[in-house]
Formats: C-alpha cells, sequence, structure tokens
C-alpha cells in the first residue's frame, strides 16, 4: 500500500526506432542556456576541413541538464572503473620520472 504523496515508480516502455539505433557520431558539442532550458547541438569536425554541420539538437529544461550530468559522471565512473582512465589529449599530465636541468615537474 502507498503512503499518502509517495508513489511507486513508474516503468516507461522506450522504443529505439532502426534509423536512431544506428546514432549519429558526434565529436562537438556546443551548449547555450536560457534561463528556462538548455540547448545542446551535437556536430561533426572533420580534419582538413573548415566548416561543421549540426546532426542533432537537444533541447532540455536546466533540471534534466543537471540530471543528464549526473548519470555522464556516474556512468565515467563506471567505464573508467572497468577500462582505465579515459585520458584528454592536451590535458596537462604529471610528469614522473627523471625532468632535465631546470625543468619543473
Amino acid at each position: 500500500m502507498e503512503a499518502m504523496g509517495q508513489r511507486q515508480p513508474q516503468q516507461i516502455k522506450i522504443e529505439l526506432g532502426e534509423k536512431e539505433s544506428e546514432g549519429i557520431y558526434s565529436n562537438l558539442a556546443l551548449i547555450a542556456h536560457s534561463p528556462s532550458e538548455f540547448i545542446i547541438d551535437f556536430a561533426r569536425v572533420l580534419p582538413g576541413t573548415n566548416k561543421s554541420k549540426v546532426y542533432a539538437r537537444i533541447v532540455m529544461t536546466p533540471q534534466h541538464a543537471k540530471m543528464l550530468l549526473s548519470a555522464l559522471e556516474e556512468n565515467i565512473k563506471k567505464y573508467e572503473n572497468q577500462f582505465g582512465t579515459i585520458k584528454i589529449h592536451g590535458k596537462e599530465e604529471k610528469e614522473i620520472g627523471f625532468q632535465k636541468e631546470g625543468e619543473t615537474p
């Protein structure tokens, strides 16, 4: 029996269409926001080109954007526990080992 004001979690059936199941590759996300929504544009930048195209735009409330951030953080932790730390090219890594004279680690 439910206590007053408490609801049982609702199960939602999610359908994934054939076209959507193929996915869209993106290596660039552009994010904008207003007081009422976040807009995330997913684009692709290819080497040797100076032009890009948005392949998908997602619009969501600030609350859902924060929930997405939390879900991504949780899944990245799970991924790294299974496969190791994700390295970001261009981010400074702490050097271990010998240093040239005058260099600071």
